[in-house]
């Protein structure tokens, strides 16, 4: 029965100190990211490429895009500057668990399985301006796929970094339909090439 009582208890720690953990992730990413309008930047790309695909008058479809290109260019600085302000996050509080499952103090534990939350978000810096810059020089409606791809894998590795991997992955499933390795395949080559070897696979 003491048995069971001191399990319980070590449980409940553990529980409370990963919801500590995962709170002071959260606010220190949202304190960042407040800065910016990025989320919104977001929401009016996805929406607008969705638009766009469903226009059937080719002039209003370009119109469209020529608009889209101006939200497109506003997203890559705004994250640049994010992404150059968390930078200058100390060392600790950047590291990420890649365990499947969030456990307190993982990144510490196990530091050979974490990786570093400013590389990431660099890697996804330059992913989401080579996709908007076209450097694969892509079809308009092929260039809006792969845009949008590096935007939800950035969108995970938030989550990822706030929570945990799997919780990241079901969001993005819920959210957008779309499983954790079909966005890493989706995404531009050097992106996928950087990501793997960052986050391990």
């Amino acid at each position: 029965m003491e048995f069971l009582t001191l399990a319980a208890l070590l449980l409940l720690a553990a529980y409370l100190q990963k919801t500590r953990e995962q709170k002071k992730r959260i606010t220190l990413l949202a304190a960042h990211l407040g800065r910016y309008q990025i989320e919104t930047l977001m929401e009016n790309l996805t929406e607008g490429y969705l638009r766009c695909l469903g226009e059937d008058d080719p002039a209003r479809r370009e119109q469209i895009w020529k608009l889209l290109d101006t939200t497109e260019q506003t997203l890559v600085g705004q994250f640049q500057r994010f992404a150059t302000d968390f930078a200058r996050v100390g060392d600790a509080e950047a590291r990420v668990s890649t365990l499947p499952l969030a456990l307190p103090f993982a990144d510490r534990l196990f530091p050979a399985r974490s990786f570093d939350m400013r590389r990431a978000l660099a890697i996804h810096a330059r992913g989401i301006a080579d996709a908007a810059a076209n450097s694969l020089q892509q079809a308009p409606k092929s260039k809006a796929y792969t845009m949008s791809a590096e935007l939800f894998l950035m969108q995970h590795t938030c989550h990822w970094y706030c929570r945990s991997r799997a919780v990241a992955s079901a969001r993005m499933l819920a959210r957008h339909k779309t499983p954790y390795a079909q966005l890493v395949d989706s995404v531009a080559p050097a992106t996928r090439r950087d990501y793997r070897a960052l986050v391990g696979g």
